[in-house]
């Protein structure tokens, strides 16, 4: 029993100096900028190791360089409640399981009367995180998806929250957030799309930036789909009701 006492004692000893990490980081970002992301560091082994070179673009602007009308599009968009939750919207996380419940019962049902060669249809998956939680995830965590990923990005979120003001993680999270291949931050998006810095970007801009958000590499290729324009109107007819931190 002792080794397995030691043991046990060893991974929560290594578990709380993770958790300590984190926050110790966190605790910085009030202050310094983060230079890189988890997910950014991966897609830049992406690209090297699939196209063998590592074309990129970003920079960090600061809160007033920002457009007041991208931050509002992407909190209507990605999440409207960002300036009154404490991290994590549970209310917005049931809807999305309720809606995964059903479309995975659909794909369930239309592989049940499919031909065996038929190719299964896969269940199309909603997410209900919020732009904090997105932000944790970026920042430290893998794109793998089960319980000890989930929550470890709740833990981190809950540091986010305590540590830094809603103002700086949207900061954060717009200077970060992927807008497209090797494109990340609002800087980059808005020169890469409009040719215009962050802040001059016009409302109706910023909505399309912010419907890009979910899939912004597919939505790289299609930039006047039909779904992105129209998203967008739906997403600039809401902007004016958002608080902004």
């Amino acid at each position: 029993m002792k080794p397995a006492l030691r043991l046990l004692a060893l991974i929560l000893l290594s578990v709380l100096c993770l958790q300590v990490f984190f926050a110790g980081r966190i605790a910085l970002m009030a202050v310094l900028a983060p230079q890189s992301t988890s997910f950014q560091r991966s897609e830049i082994w992406r690209l090297a190791a699939e196209k063998h070179q590592v074309l990129w673009s970003q920079d960090w602007v600061d809160d007033d360089a920002l457009s007041p009308s991208l931050k509002r599009a992407v909190i209507a968009s990605e999440d409207s409640t960002f300036v009154d939750h404490g991290g994590v919207d549970w209310d917005a996380l049931e809807k999305a399981w309720e809606k995964n419940q059903k479309a995975e019962a659909r794909a369930e049902q239309r592989n049940a009367v499919a031909s065996a060669k038929a190719k299964p249809v896969a269940a199309k998956i909603v997410g209900g995180s919020t732009i904090t939680q997105q932000l944790a995830k970026n920042l430290f965590l893998s794109g793998e998806r089960n319980l000890l990923r989930k929550g470890q990005e709740l833990a981190v979120t809950l540091m986010l929250e305590t540590f830094l003001s809603k103002q700086r993680i949207l900061d954060i999270y717009l200077n970060n957030v992927e807008w497209g291949e090797g494109v990340f931050g609002a800087q980059a998006a808005a020169r890469h799309y409009f040719r215009v810095d962050a802040k001059k970007l016009s409302p109706a801009q910023a909505a399309r930036l912010a419907v890009m958000l979910p899939a912004p590499k597919r939505y790289e290729k299609q930039p006047a789909s039909s779904f992105l324009i129209g998203r967008a109107a739906t997403v600039g007819a809401r902007m004016n009701a958002v608080e902004l931190p």
